[in-house]
């Protein structure tokens, strides 16, 4: 994959709740590729996963995707692609998605399980030196859903960020909620944050340069 001209394929289909910041979503991102240098694809077809077709992309963004979004063949494709190096990015119901393919959930590092209603909260911010955080502090207020997971992705996984409960009512996980996180699996690097929902998140300065610092992690060759 060349890092001369990156190309990013941007998944948007849904089986299950369609989020309305979809759109929002895609425009935030192809917005931050033509600012900083990379090329994004949006589509909602499986089929743009079969055969060589995921071959010029050098990362995936599973944005608010839910319910089962890929065949088989889809899904051989994505991990033989991943497993050649190529990036992966989930944001927000990406967590939602794929709940028969057990390789989902390990590449993306636990599964969305509910949420409280959305309301403002805080997150803690835990690694400032990640491109995705290093803007934002120690604590970062945000209107979200808050995502609970089936489990921590502790110690598996590089914690970013982690919602801080008591700053909000509802939450089920207790003293370590992770909420944003990158690793290394199966070839290729990962990042996922939990948060997303409401359009009004692809319009905000901070959230943009979040997305920016999550893809620039999964795409090396991204231009400043």
């Amino acid at each position: 994959m060349s890092r001369r001209d990156p190309r990013v394929l941007v998944y948007t289909r849904t089986t299950a709740y369609r989020h309305d910041s979809i759109p929002d979503g895609v425009r935030a991102l192809t917005e931050l590729g033509e600012q900083h240098g990379f090329r994004v694809d949006a589509t909602e077809r499986p089929e743009d996963f079969e055969g060589a077709r995921l071959r010029p992309y050098d990362a995936v963004v599973f944005l608010s995707t839910s319910g089962e979004v890929l065949g088989d063949t889809g899904r051989a494709a994505l991990a033989a692609h991943h497993a050649d190096g190529a990036g992966f990015m989930g944001v927000h119901a990406a967590a939602c998605t794929e709940y028969d393919w057990p390789y989902y959930g390990e590449l993306l590092g636990a599964r969305f399980t509910g949420h409280p209603p959305l309301q403002k909260g805080t997150v803690l911010v835990e690694d400032t030196a990640h491109p995705a955080t290093a803007h934002l502090g120690g604590a970062w207020k945000v209107t979200d859903e808050w995502y609970d997971f089936d489990r921590s992705p502790r110690p598996g996984v590089r914690v970013l960020a982690s919602a801080d409960e008591s700053s909000y009512t509802g939450g089920s996980m207790g003293a370590d909620h992770p909420l944003v996180w990158c690793h290394e699996y199966g070839g290729g690097p990962v990042f996922y944050t939990a948060l997303g929902h409401s359009a009004e998140a692809y319009q905000d300065a901070a959230f943009r340069a979040h997305l920016l610092g999550g893809l620039r992690s999964v795409l090396p060759g991204a231009a400043d």
